[in-house]
């Protein structure tokens, strides 16, 4: 058994005690003392009780994941997704944890409850990991992205900084998501906490610790650069979790405006269950909607679990999708028990930023994977359905922010304009004690409304305030 040192004095690393910080963002951290007690219901169960009765986790539920307003009951949602991706993030953790507790020497004794606690962590992060995704899927967030750049979004963006500008023309689901944990509305309550998620969480949540504009000195490659993780608005918010937690910065001296930090180590159990569960079940997903050829997808599956030809000849299949059930099951819990073994053996490096890279792109099945991903690309993310609703969603997201932002910034406050606004909930309007936001922080606000619609609302108020549609009475 290899037993690794671990060295309490070292500057130059992460520590679990810190990242595993049970204080709540950013308040009452009196009310979070660690004991030695097992918790009945700790600190990071509740995080992921707080995901779940959120209006924002139940609204995932008519958002897409990859089919566009689903016609069928088998096909995953934003919300079955989000729950299959925190089971395999809660197994991911667990098993990493066990690992390092067996292997570590002194780590059982410092942290007891390592593996309970990453497993825990790791499930609450996953499970809240798509929650500031818009609707349509990413082809919502590409769409918003667009609207910002193109020539009508002229007359609003020229009001921002270079850093709110690219806050919104590479518009970020993972940023929106953040925000949305952190924030809450001053129309609706003096507090400032979001859903007070405890900083561990927040921590392993955030994929990409970075702004959305990076100085091209402070620029590094590797996963956790491929996006942003915070708006500005949220960047002081994200400092305040990289101390507490005792992240690494990737420069001398981190700000708002540098180029972030490394990763929480416990971020790459995040993405590894989310990688898993959305190239696995896209893929079943794609087979049981008839767009994957059956037998090309069953066989693919068996051939990353290597079944010999009559392994299963002693069951007998009633249907195709029986067999494809338990091929996905036992192909999931491999691929837990190999990115496990893979998280363990990097978890020094992980903790002194020395490693970034997707844990599933080291597993020896990441080609089958890559062509798994190519299969589903090919016949579903390609298929006509898909393409036409996500076209659609190009127009309808930037018809919705056009309209509303030429409403609330209309000098001559129009009667049309003031029917708009008033549309708006109150807390996306500078109204009341938000009476005082910039021009950037409105916009936002926008974004936050617009963001935060379901595909079918989204498309029900695009009609309505084009007069295509008007809404039912009774």
């Amino acid at each position: 058994m290899m037993h690794l040192q671990i060295d309490s004095s070292a500057t130059s690393a992460m520590s679990w005690p810190r990242l595993l910080s049970r204080r709540r963002y950013p308040e009452q951290p009196q009310l979070h003392v660690v004991t030695d007690a097992p918790p009945v219901r700790g600190a990071f169960v509740q995080d992921y009780d707080r995901v779940v009765f959120s209006s924002a986790f139940r609204r995932l539920q008519l958002r897409t994941q990859i089919m566009p307003l689903p016609a069928t009951d088998f096909v995953h949602t934003r919300l079955t997704h989000s729950l299959e991706t925190a089971c395999v993030g809660r197994s991911l953790g667990r098993l990493g944890g066990r690992l390092l507790l067996e292997e570590t020497e002194g780590l059982a004794k410092e942290l007891p409850h390592l593996d309970a606690d990453f497993g825990d962590i790791v499930a609450a992060a996953c499970l809240a990991h798509d929650i500031g995704n818009p609707p349509f899927g990413h082809a919502g967030e590409d769409a918003i992205s667009a609207y910002f750049r193109s020539a009508a979004a002229e007359p609003f963006v020229r009001m921002l900084t270079a850093a709110q500008r690219a806050d919104l023309q590479q518009f970020e689901g993972n940023a929106a998501g953040f925000r949305l944990l952190t924030h809450t509305y001053a129309a609706h309550s003096s507090g400032s906490a979001g859903l007070g998620l405890t900083y561990a969480t927040l921590g392993a949540f955030t994929k990409y610790p970075r702004p959305s504009l990076v100085p091209e000195a402070d620029r590094a490659s590797g996963i956790s650069e491929k996006k942003h993780g915070y708006f500005q608005t949220e960047g002081p918010r994200f400092q305040e979790v990289a101390r507490e937690l005792g992240l690494l910065a990737k420069t001398a001296e981190p700000s708002e405006e540098s180029g972030g930090y490394y990763r929480h180590p416990l971020a790459f159990l995040v993405e590894a269950a989310d990688d898993l569960c959305y190239r696995i079940i896209d893929f079943e997903d794609g087979l049981k909607l008839g767009l994957i050829p059956c037998q090309e997808g069953l066989a693919l599956l068996r051939d990353m679990l290597s079944d010999v030809p009559g392994r299963q000849a002693s069951v007998e299949w009633r249907d195709w999708r029986e067999e494809l059930g338990y091929l996905r099951a036992r192909l999931i819990n491999r691929l837990v028990q190999q990115t496990a073994r893979l998280f363990a053996d990097r978890a020094e490096g992980l903790l002194q930023g020395r490693y970034d890279e997707p844990l599933v792109q080291q597993l020896e099945s990441w080609p089958q994977l890559a062509e798994m991903n190519r299969l589903t690309e090919k016949h579903l993310y390609h298929s006509r359905p898909v393409l036409e609703t996500e076209a659609a969603g190009f127009e309808v997201l930037a018809g919705l922010l056009d309209a509303f932002l030429h409403a609330t910034f209309d000098p001559q406050s129009s009667a049309h304009s003031r029917k708009l606004v008033q549309l708006l909930p109150e807390q996306f309007r500078a109204v009341g004690p938000q009476q005082e936001a910039t021009a950037y922080e409105q916009i936002v606000l926008l974004t936050d409304f617009i963001g935060g619609l379901t595909d079918q609302n989204a498309l029900g108020l695009y009609r309505s305030i084009r007069g295509i549609a008007l809404p039912a009475t009774r």
